[in-house]
């Protein structure tokens, strides 16, 4: 164990990208991390940095000294959490992540009524539309949305979720409606962040790669576009359930639908469920199952 201390400097500095930014996570001084690894490179006699003023790089022994000890500070965190925190209130610091809309919409004023019920919980809620690493960036908890494949982590679902094809009424009387998935190339499609969409189609899951000329990773910005009749874009239910119910949006190849999606609780296997992030998990889909736009 003595180079524990050296060795989760490292381990820091190379998921922080640079000294000072790991020093800021440790709560010590850039100095002490640097005195650190310089003396764990000497007890292993060997370089695992190459420093520069700009950035840092790992040499093959730094990338190897990595892959081996990046998962320890977290596993000993995890055990000694899993003991202090038996048969206890939720505490301690809790890091989350969700898609930018559906955290705004729906999880940030959960997880805000959640805290003030469970005081001693000291939340850090990420909001990005790009993959996170959960055991790479610390992440207790990602609610990610769509088909859950393979994992290395565990899931709950939290809800339902269906995705519809969608056109306004002025576009569907300029342009028509489509009847087959084929006759989509001839359409003005819009994308989001990925390049395809999905369906059913004979009872297996289909994916088809969309061309378009209008992207953009806001869904928001998607459903704007629709309703102004730009084109047909494919949209969860909780943006479009109020205009395809007014009439203002009309469902598209509803035979196509992939029935088959939801919004999931992910969380790391390493882990053991603290009672946080059981209580975290719990309440959420408690109060899901209250909500009717999700049932």
């Amino acid at each position: 164990m003595k180079n524990w201390e050296a060795m989760e400097a490292f381990v820091e500095v190379v998921r922080q990208g640079s000294f000072s930014a790991a020093a800021s996570q440790l709560n010590v001084s850039a100095s002490h991390i640097s005195r650190l690894v310089s003396q764990l490179e000497t007890d292993l006699g060997t370089t695992l940095l190459f420093r520069t003023t700009r950035r840092i790089r790992l040499s093959e022994s730094g990338e190897l000294y990595y892959q081996h000890c990046r998962d320890l500070p977290s596993a000993l965190s995890s055990a000694e959490e899993v003991i202090s925190s038996l048969n206890q209130a939720p505490i301690g610091s809790f890091k989350m992540t969700c898609a930018t809309t559906f955290g705004e919409r729906y999880i940030a004023p959960l997880m805000n009524d959640f805290l003030s019920t469970h005081p001693q919980i000291e939340l850090d809620f990420h909001l990005t539309n790009r993959p996170v690493d959960l055991i790479e960036e610390g992440y207790d908890l990602a609610i990610r949305m769509g088909s859950m494949k393979d994992s290395s982590h565990l899931s709950r679902r939290l809800c339902n979720r269906v995705e519809y094809l969608c056109a306004s009424r002025e576009y569907v009387d300029q342009h028509g409606m489509p009847h087959t998935l084929t006759e989509l190339n001839k359409h003005q499609c819009l994308t989001g962040s990925k390049n395809h969409w999905q369906f059913q189609q004979n009872g297996q899951r289909k994916e088809l790669k969309i061309t378009s000329q209008y992207r953009s990773n806001s869904g928001l910005a998607l459903l704007d576009a629709v309703k102004k009749g730009l084109g047909v874009a494919q949209l969860p239910d909780y943006y479009v359930n109020d205009d395809l119910a007014s009439g203002k949006l009309i469902a598209l190849l509803p035979q196509y639908q992939y029935p088959y999606s939801g919004v999931w609780l992910v969380y790391p296997k390493v882990r053991q469920a603290s009672p946080k992030l059981t209580a975290v998990c719990d309440y959420l889909i408690a109060r899901f199952a209250e909500n009717s736009t999700f049932r």
